[in-house]
């Protein structure tokens, strides 16, 4: 216990991030002679007004109030912010030491676990993804067969609860496996695995009906007073998701997980959104027809068949955009990934290079994300009501040549420095002395 608590005395100090968070907007502000991409209604060269955390304005000319700040952009390009559909930022530093890792709990049956109250808002992983344009993130836990409530959280604050845009986002499940497996580190038997597959249907189908059960025994009048007093917090968490009001996001991969999990939310007529979605593009028809969008973290993977092309994972975004399937793109949902939530534009611009239309791949990575999210009414596009929560570049942000030079959330103009560019900056310090490096 004593070293725990010494571990975790030392990780405040080790991992706290130095960034002060960025106060709340005191003025206007309008950027003009820029190159605004709204994304909901293509590019307009001019300007755009946003006052007390909000877009005021877009358009080719607009006269500024006497007290709004007036920024030349000179040519430069402003984008909204870049949306992670599913990641654990926030709630693991650094995969091998315990004592940063926030994303799970024990057991298999945790709807009542939030995601916001464990995020960590001095991460040092945040400054760096905001960086590159990543503004907005679904912070989903990450064990079980019931992992729990994700939070949509912005990439700024002091606290868990500034930082929280929307919670709950959703419920997360991880789908069992549906075939078996025979080798590898899976050295379970046949019949075991399919007892345990079994189980874990059970338990989802087990769910739902006590679920609904508690929700209308939760209803009636005729229940005493003191009987509320009873509550079971699992399955008031759940109430919301059985009867349909929220989505559930089933995390599957194969195609037997989303077969399956489509005829579950059929059977019980809820609403749920794939996660994962590496074999995706071989039931784009079932999902089609049942209106059910993926969130599509596998852009960089492998092949996962022998039969498969070497750039399937590449061109699967395209193949659901051409058969008409709702979808986003994540760089990665697990809680062992919150790090590689920076590399998101690149995943969107590699899906770019194998078919994707570029205009699309922009929208998978922030419009699209926020639709299916539910966000869309606040983030995802530049357009008068929504949250100013944008960033300024020089270029493309899928062109991993782009620099993002500024980014507001909701208006407040956030701290750009982190860890990579002090480093940076340190060793270009250090070559200068040497004299390798001339000014």
């Amino acid at each position: 216990m004593k070293n725990l608590l010494l571990g975790l005395f030392f990780s405040s100090f080790i991992f706290a991030n130095e960034q002060i968070p960025a106060p709340t907007q005191k003025q206007p502000i309008l950027l003009k002679n820029g190159l605004i991409h709204t994304v909901s209604n293509g590019i307009i060269k001019g300007a755009i007004l946003f006052e007390n955390g909000k877009i005021m304005r877009i358009a080719e000319n607009i006269s500024p109030s006497i007290d709004t700040k007036v920024i030349d952009l000179k040519g430069k390009h402003v984008y909204p912010g870049l949306i992670a559909a599913v990641s654990g930022i926030g709630l693991v530093e650094i995969n091998a030491v315990p004592v940063t890792n926030d994303h799970s709990e024990r057991g298999d049956f945790n709807p009542n676990v939030r995601a916001n109250v464990a995020y960590n808002p001095d991460s040092k992983i945040i400054p760096t993804t905001r960086s590159n344009g990543v503004l907005v993130a679904n912070v989903i836990p990450g064990s079980g067969l019931v992992s729990g409530q994700s939070s949509i959280m912005m990439m700024d604050g002091w606290t868990w609860e500034d930082a929280t845009l929307i919670h709950p986002s959703g419920l997360h499940i991880n789908w069992p496996n549906m075939g078996i497996r025979t080798n590898g580190r899976f050295q379970m038997s046949s019949k075991r695995q399919i007892e345990r597959r079994k189980t874990a249907l059970y338990s989802l189908d087990k769910m739902i009906e006590e679920g609904r059960a508690y929700s209308k025994l939760r209803q009636t009048k005729t229940r005493k007073a003191e009987e509320y007093h009873n509550e079971d917090l699992r399955f008031e968490s759940l109430m919301e998701y059985v009867n349909g009001k929220l989505p559930i996001y089933i995390h599957a991969n194969e195609v037997r997980q989303i077969e399956a999990a489509v005829s579950w939310s059929k059977r019980y007529n809820l609403k749920i959104i794939i996660v994962g979605g590496r074999d995706a593009w071989r039931t784009t028809t079932l999902l089609k027809t049942n209106n059910i969008p993926v969130i599509y973290e596998n852009v960089t993977s492998l092949p996962s068949r022998r039969f498969e092309d070497y750039d399937q994972a590449y061109k699967s975004p395209a193949l659901l955009y051409e058969a008409g399937v709702q979808f986003c793109i994540a760089s990665s949902g697990s809680a062992g990934g919150a790090y590689s939530v920076r590399n998101l534009p690149n995943h969107a611009a590699m899906a770019a290079a194998y078919g994707l239309p570029k205009e699309i791949a922009l929208r998978s990575v922030t419009l699209s994300a926020a639709e299916i999210i539910g966000i869309d009414k606040q983030v995802g596009s530049l357009d008068p009501g929504k949250d100013a929560t944008l960033f300024i570049s020089n270029g493309d942000p899928l062109d991993i040549r782009t620099n993002i030079l500024q980014a507001y959330i909701q208006g407040r103009k956030v701290d750009m420095n982190d860890k990579h560019k002090i480093l940076y900056h340190k060793y270009q310090e250090k070559y200068r002395q040497l004299g390798i490096l001339k000014e």
